[in-house]
């Protein structure tokens, strides 16, 4: 989408604005965010830091009356699950239908393996009342200590953000925006990450199936969603023991109690190591 500059804010990071959002939209202890069931935790923690509550949801429909702002991740961290562009939509009406913003965190947008992701600017028809987006370089562009992402959407909210942000601080200095330009006018960078991405994915898929694993969703993002029928915390000791370390799936909520995040983000030589220590 083409974006006038009174809809778009550079952050310092994605995670700046997932944390601080509910903050500076004016949440407090009477307010509920809703977020995914399978979720980041600082979507949870930025809730917290509000002193407002959060609920989980699977679809639009389980997203309550009370819903102040509703969180969106597609693809999901930690599960690489992928929205339609009908849930996306469905979600958008039911944020219009309470007067509660809706804001998607795309950060893995670009890493679609099995499926394409949608943003939610190709499901609105223009429309961008009532939505965000947040995008980061992080993952795309392999950036991540650059701290270089904005947020983007309905020029009211987008108004709200840039007029607390400005009063704390929270300035991308003018050589990281100029970093973020020139990075964004070579989009076959991207390109040349997913494609190393690629590899390590399908590499670590066919060892961790060969382990015993079975991997669900993960049809897009930087990590595998994997469980081997058991607690995620003997999984988590069960590859520490090779060396190897995954991330326990009930640190994004009840649902991951089997599952274990398996990350595509070390380097070329560690994914080796690791798929011969799973085949081991």
């Amino acid at each position: 989408a083409e974006l006038n500059v009174d809809q778009v804010v550079p952050s310092i990071g994605s995670k700046e604005i997932v944390a601080w959002l509910p903050i500076v939209f004016g949440l407090n202890a009477s307010s509920t965010v809703a977020i995914p069931e399978l979720a980041y935790p600082t979507y949870a923690v930025g809730a917290l830091m509000a002193h407002a509550k959060y609920v989980t949801y699977k679809q639009a429909s389980d997203i309550p009356d009370n819903a102040d702002l509703i969180w969106v991740n597609s693809p999901s961290n930690p599960t690489g699950e992928v929205l339609t562009a009908n849930q996306l939509k469905e979600i958008v009406a039911r944020g219009r239908e309470l007067s509660a913003p809706v804001v998607s965190d795309e950060c893995y947008i670009e890493m679609g393996w099995e499926s394409e992701p949608v943003s939610l600017f190709q499901v609105c028809d223009g429309d961008t009342s009532g939505i965000l987006i947040v995008h980061s370089l992080s993952k795309s562009f392999n950036a991540a200590g650059y701290r270089a992402a904005f947020v983007a959407g309905d020029p009211a909210l987008i108004a709200s953000i840039r007029e607390i942000r400005k009063h704390l601080g929270l300035i991308m200095p003018a050589p990281i925006q100029r970093a973020m330009t020139a990075a964004f006018a070579q989009p076959d960078d991207v390109a040349n990450q997913k494609e190393r991405y690629r590899a390590r994915r399908e590499k670590l898929a066919r060892a961790l199936i060969s382990a015993g694993f079975e991997i669900a969703h993960s049809e897009a993002g930087l990590y595998l969603w994997a469980t081997r029928g058991d607690n995620c915390w003997e999984t988590v000791a069960w590859a520490a023991a090779r060396g190897i370390l995954v991330t326990p799936g009930d640190f994004y909520g009840v649902k991951g109690a089997n599952f274990v995040r398996v990350a595509l983000t070390a380097s070329d030589d560690d994914i080796a190591r690791a798929v011969d220590r799973l085949h081991s």
